[in-house]
Order: C-alpha cells, then structure tokens, then sequence
C-alpha cells in the first residue's frame, strides 16, 4: 500500500497521462461506449463510484479490458480464481470516517470538505487479469435504460425545465432552466442526449439543489468556470453510463484542456474534488427521477 500522501499524486498522474494521451483527438479518459465495463464493479456487484469509477475507466481503455468486474487479490482468491503472474493492479480509493474530533481529514467525501473523510487506497485486478473464473458469471448491473428514447426522457424527467429552440447549449441559473438547440441542430439524438445530461449536471448545481461553488462563482474566473465544465464532463459521463448510452468527445470543450492539466498538475485533489461533485450531481438525478416517479398516481 501506498503511503497515504501519495495516493493522491498516484491517481492524478494516472489521470494526467491519459488525457494527454486523447488531446490530439480530444478523448478524454471520461469518454466511453456504453458498455458494461463503464459500470465497474466488484465481485461482489458493489458499484465502485466518483474517482475510482474513473480511474478504472483510464485503466480499461489503456489495457484493453472488456471486463468490468474488478476485486483485490485476495478477493479473487476466495472464489478459486487466480491473478496472474506480472499482472500489475489498480489503486482504487477507500474513503475511512475520521472519528477524532480534532483529526485532520485529507478531503471532503462530498467534494466540497463538509464531510471529514481519509483515503485510503487499496489495489485490485480486472476479471482479464485473472484465471479460474471463466465459468463465474458476472454481476453487471443493468443500465436504467438502454434507449434513446427513454435516456432522454429521464433526463427530462428530473424537474429541471428545459426549453428548445434557437440557442446554443447552455444552463442560467438566474432563471434556472437549460436551454438546448432544436434537434435537427445536433449530428445525432445521441449528441443531443449527451450535451442535455452535461447541462442538467450544471443545473443540480443550482443554490436549490446542490449550491455547488464552481456554479455560483462560474463567470468570477476562467479557472472556476473550467473546473465546473469539468464537473459536468464527468457527471454527465457516469449518467450516460448509467443509462447504457455512450459518451463520446466535445471538441468545444477543448478550450478548457490546458486548465483541467493545470488545476491537476498544481493540485492532486483537484480530480477527486471534481468526481466527488460529479458523482453527487448524478446520484441527485437519479435520486429526483426515482421521487417523481414514485409520486405518480397509481393506474386505476
């Protein structure tokens, strides 16, 4: 195990090379197809989340994994399986409670360092990396939806009012609403559901919802607008995850690169801060769509 000062360092770097890896065709780490392993879990179908959720995503991609089942050696152990031998594993992140009163945490758990919270890491290997496990179903979970159709729905779904026309893509939290263009403006119905979901995590932000700081402060600074942009990045990612549907490359966002590395290279909790958000957005839609349905009148 890592000392607990570098866990930080150990994740960023990860996460800084694999964006400087996309930046010629604008992939990001963040970006994905859709498919199960974007949904990591472990053997046990626990559901990893916010940075690690990311952090083995870039480990995916890079190696080539199509599995999204994930467990430490020992874990594998338990079920008759086997690491193999030279397999390097994966830092993941354990986030411990800080029972002392006058303890110092190392981050909020909530992004934000309401919540005092330590990380630990702990290292894990990929089902491809693994042998006696080839007649082991695996417990994926299943997305919320896996059409267009009902993605778009969901995300419209949430009590945030959105209103189509002839704008460019944006969220105004003075008048709390997400303003997309008409249909026919975007390449695909998935451009478009993907641009909603990064404009509804914008809007979780709102004081009403999730008083995020990054929202608030957004036009105070290009730093502060570029970490926000980075949140919804992100939230945006795990939802079109979560709903089965791929999350490809904006090259708008381009000009928030040389920030995002920036805000990395001179702070490694900056990522963690920013999952953490992200993760908190998400879960909030999913949250807020599971109220509003449950408060339909049931059919007669």
């Amino acid at each position: 195990m890592k000392p607990r000062h570098d866990i930080y360092a150990t994740v960023t770097d990860q996460l800084i090379a694999a964006i400087e890896a996309g930046a010629g065709s604008w992939r990001m780490p963040w970006h994905h197809s859709g498919a199960p392993v974007m949904r990591p879990t472990s053997v046990a179908g626990r559901r990893y989340s916010g940075i690690n959720r990311l952090v083995l995503w870039a480990t995916a991609d890079d190696s080539g994994y199509a599995s999204g089942t994930w467990a430490t050696y020992q874990q594998w152990r338990t079920i008759g399986a086997q690491v193999r031998k030279g397999e390097v594993g994966t830092h993941v992140i354990l986030w411990k409670k800080v029972e002392r009163a006058d303890a110092t945490a190392e981050i909020g758990a909530d992004g934000e360092g309401r919540a005092r919270f330590f990380a630990r890491s702990f290292v894990v290997f990929n089902r491809d990396q693994v042998d006696g496990v080839e007649d082991t179903p695996e417990k994926e979970i299943a997305p919320v939806s896996t059409t267009i159709a009902e993605a778009l729905a969901f995300l419209e779904g949430v009590g945030v009012p959105v209103e189509y026309g002839l704008h460019d893509a944006h969220y105004r939290p003075d008048l709390d609403k997400v303003f997309m263009p008409e249909r026919r403006s975007f390449d695909s119905d998935l451009d478009l559901v993907s641009t909603l979901a990064h404009e509804d995590i914008h809007a979780v932000g709102h004081v009403s919802r999730l008083a995020r700081e990054t929202l608030r402060d957004y036009h105070k600074e290009r730093s502060i607008r570029a970490r926000e942009e980075l949140v919804a990045e992100l939230g945006a990612s795990y939802l079109m995850a979560d709903l089965g549907l791929a999350y490809t490359p904006r090259p708008d966002h381009a000009a928030y690169l040389a920030s995002w590395l920036g805000a990395l290279r001179h702070d490694p909790k900056a990522i963690f801060t920013a999952a953490a958000q992200a993760q908190a957005a998400a879960d909030w839609m999913h949250g807020a769509h599971k109220a509003a349905a449950e408060a339909l009148p049931l059919a007669a």
